[in-house]
């Protein structure tokens, strides 16, 4: 782990895609951070945005999957010079309509805020920052997917703001956690980890409360590193929460950085969980969660075009290292069918600021030998 996790160090870094400082500085805020400073323009008032792809995705030996995959609708209003409304409203592969964000913003500072509703779980890269201009690949990271349960939200309340004095933003939140069992069966599984268990904001259950925090820094021109952390308890149901083994205690470390020099970009995450009780919930439930998971990835990009040109075709390599059953109990084996391992190759091509097409080649593979499998994928990305 220690020898890992050097490795990510030193390889530790985001890509922005910016040509000059003010577009950087742009590109990387978040979707709610830019309905923010919309607002912030005006007295009172709404104002709009969006996000969305279509993706292409082509397995080695396997039809296409054509897929509108999310569009999304940002809507913020500014009640007056403190208050402000946000939120997010998304359509996943056409047929599925979900509330990602709903929180309302209180200015109590101009370093402080107070933030209460349902709200991205500051974890990571991709977790808060994952509109598809944003980000090299046509997917988002797979270690975004099964260690970070991307897109990661649930209902929750406290405080968020800047350190000017030491170029730093930090976040901290009261959140209800995972549902770990619904009354009928265990949701976590080795395959996913606690993908299964995100309640969405959707009638969730509360029986423990779960901090959840980050501190980024940004005070060394084109580098940005974000420490993060989340612990606390699964729920469970009414009358369920009181059977032993039907709850897992959760602690994950996150750290993640983002750095650019010139048409030069690169990105690296490093994140673990530890999770405790999981031999209770795994005997209590027949599945197979894992007591740790763990997943870190590296990718460098460049710009191939010239500073002078207003387009941008950037070029990138991804590697991606992540395993859901990085260590487990005594009563289970370790599968190493969940100790993936994923290099992506490609390219992103922005048309316009805002628009992008892309297009990269994956391999796949697991711990397991002779597994390796490809992927072709294409998309088209917005945001506005």
């Amino acid at each position: 782990m220690h020898k890992t996790l050097s490795l990510v160090l030193i390889g530790l870094t985001l890509c922005t895609y910016g040509q000059n400082t003010s577009v950087q500085d742009t590109l990387q805020i978040s979707s709610n951070q830019r309905i923010l400073n919309n607002l912030a323009g005006i007295p009172r008032g709404i104002t709009l945005g969006g996000y969305g792809e279509v993706l292409y995705n082509k397995p080695e030996n396997l039809n296409a999957e054509i897929d509108i995959q999310r569009l999304v609708l940002l809507f913020g209003y500014k009640f007056d010079e403190r208050v402000q409304f946000v939120t997010e409203i998304e359509f996943e592969h056409v047929k599925e309509v979900y509330v990602e964000q709903a929180f309302v913003n209180y200015n109590l500072t101009s370093g402080l805020n107070i933030r209460a509703g349902l709200m991205l779980v500051p974890m990571g890269i991709i977790n808060e920052f994952h509109e598809p201009t944003i980000f090299n690949g046509v997917e988002r990271p797979s270690l975004d997917k099964y260690i970070i349960p991307t897109t990661w939200r649930e209902i929750g309340i406290g405080l968020s703001g800047r350190l000017n004095s030491i170029s730093a933003r930090y976040q901290a939140y009261l959140f209800n956690g995972f549902l770990s069992h619904n009354g009928e069966s265990g949701l976590l599984k080795g395959s996913n980890g606690l993908r299964s268990g995100r309640q969405k904001g959707a009638e969730s259950t509360m029986s423990n409360v779960n901090f959840a925090g980050k501190f980024d820094f940004y005070g060394i021109r084109g580098l940005r590193l974000g420490l993060s952390s989340y612990h606390g308890k699964t729920q469970a149901v009414d009358g369920q929460n009181q059977i032993p083994g039907s709850q897992v205690g959760l602690s994950m470390l996150g750290l993640d950085g983002r750095y650019t020099l010139k048409k030069f970009s690169a990105r690296g995450q490093y994140t673990i969980a530890s999770l405790s009780d999981s031999d209770l919930y795994n005997e209590l439930t027949g599945r197979d969660l894992g007591s740790k998971l763990m997943g870190y990835y590296l990718e460098a990009a460049y710009n191939v075009l010239p500073f002078t040109n207003k387009q941008r075709l950037v070029g990138f390599v991804r590697y991606e290292n992540y395993n859901t059953h990085h260590a487990v109990g005594e009563f289970i084996s370790k599968n190493e069918a969940f100790h993936r391992k994923e290099w992506t190759l490609g390219f992103s091509y922005h048309i316009a600021p805002g628009a992008v097409y892309k297009m990269d080649y994956q391999t796949k593979s697991t711990a397991i030998a002779n597994t390796t499998k490809g992927q072709f994928n294409m998309g088209v990305g917005i945001w506005f």
